[in-house]
């Protein structure tokens, strides 16, 4: 073992064996370096989210044809640490009435929704916090906890506005979460487990990504990470437009900073779960036997999907509430069913077939065709009258003496609807 084939264990037994010369007991040392790396992790997250503040900033100034941060440090790097500063410097403000308990509970746990699934990230083939034989049901009940912190922030705030964003998270969540759990299966059904570690590795070593076997799944997956996110166009929970700041609309200060940062942080790690999950994670081209390469390539792929995540947010426009939620359990949510039934029983029957690639891929481009005449026979339906004898519009020709309710009478010029006699305007051609 060396340090670039293995550099966490290499460093953890030389730190072990300096602890127990120190007189240290094995136990004790096995818990201090555990502690240690939850340190580790926990600070590279934080210092990761002010990269993804710059990051977030510069992108939207991009898509919006600004500049975005550029005069604090070279190309406005710094601009981050200059927001902490002026956030740990506000005055802290709590409402009145407010549950303070709880209203100061919630953006702690919004941070702590976050960090808590970095436990599960393989970062690389021998970085990682613990490799979960349920890992896929670890992340849906810990993603869980961050939208506890939203209701917990708009109950008690006590403003109408934050509950009513916190009312809409609960809406969002309860629906989305069902297509999303619904396609994490599988890529258990797949590779046949639910270590996140385990999903990575059938994806490496000449295998092949699950998002070949599966496209719909991801689109799926990303569809619904997104809704979960609360962001755009899925963000009816802070709608600036209908309710302020919606369930963060009493917070100041860090306490907002906490909510801001989490937000952020969630995204860049489900960024990384898309691609751990349809992508490979650290796998590319046998690059991932050096673990630090590894990280690198991991990091890579999270951050395009954390901009594709962006991408999304800021290129479409928030839609209505009942529109959002008809979306998901009219149309999502179905198509994750069939798509399930389809993947567990093609799996099942080409397991050991040579066409088990081809069949999967094809079955997934069959539902897309299906899908997609379906809702075109749907739009049709919506284009075309209900009704084929539909009457006539209100202004149009009728002959002399016949009744020109609802329509005008052009021959007499009056116009019924009015109540009152309008001038004709004179014919082409005539002499004035």
């Amino acid at each position: 073992m060396t340090f670039w084939t293995d550099p966490i264990n290499f460093i953890a037994v030389w730190l072990r064996g300096l602890l127990t010369g120190w007189g240290l007991g094995v136990d004790l040392a096995n818990i201090l370096l555990a502690l240690l790396g939850i340190i580790i992790l926990i600070v590279f997250a934080m210092v990761l989210d002010i990269i993804l503040v710059w990051i977030e900033r510069k992108v939207v100034a991009r898509f919006q044809n600004r500049l975005g941060p550029n005069r604090i440090g070279p190309f406005g790097i710094f601009q981050p640490f200059a927001d902490i500063v002026k956030l740990v410097i506000k005055e802290d403000i709590t409402p009145d009435g407010a549950d303070k308990v709880v209203y100061n509970i919630a953006p702690v746990l919004a941070a702590t929704a976050v960090i808590v699934l970095w436990a599960i990230l393989p970062l690389a083939s021998t970085i990682y916090g613990v490799d979960l034989n349920v890992a896929l049901l670890y992340l849906v009940a810990a993603g869980a906890l961050g939208t506890l912190s939203i209701v917990m922030a708009g109950w008690a705030s006590n403003n109408k506005y934050a509950l009513l964003g916190a009312f809409r998270m609960v809406a969002t969540m309860i629906s989305f979460e069902i297509p999303m759990v619904v396609v994490l299966l599988i890529p258990t059904i797949i590779t046949g487990t639910m270590s996140v570690k385990g999903i990575t590795e059938f994806q490496g070593g000449g295998g092949v990504w699950i998002f070949i076997l599966s496209p719909l799944a991801a689109v799926i997956f990303i569809i619904s990470a997104i809704a979960e996110l609360g962001r755009a166009p899925f963000d009816l929970n802070e709608a600036e437009s209908e309710i302020v700041a919606g369930f963060h609309i009493e917070y100041t200060g860090m306490k907002f900073g906490w909510f801001y940062a989490s937000e952020l942080l969630h995204s860049f790690t489900f960024g990384g779960f898309i691609a751990i999950l349809f992508f490979g994670g650290y796998n590319f081209f046998g690059l991932e036997k050096y673990p630090l390469l590894g990280v690198l390539i991991f990091l890579a792929k999270a951050l395009f999907f954390y901009w594709v995540i962006m991408w999304v947010k800021y290129s479409m426009p928030r839609i209505r509430i009942d529109h959002m939620l008809a979306f998901c359990w009219k149309f999502l949510t179905p198509l994750s069913f069939v798509l399930l039934i389809v993947t567990a029983l093609l799996n099942k029957l080409l397991a050991t077939s040579n066409f088990y690639l081809l069949g999967m891929f094809l079955a997934n481009a069959g539902i897309a065709w299906a899908t997609i005449e379906i809702l075109r026979a749907y739009a049709r339906r919506q284009r075309n009258p209900e009704n084929a004898t539909q009457p006539p519009p209100p202004y149009r020709e009728v002959p002399e003496g016949g009744d020109p309710t609802p329509a005008l009478n052009l021959s007499k010029g009056s116009n019924p609807l009015l109540g009152a006699e309008i001038p004709l305007p004179p014919k082409c051609g005539g002499s004035q």
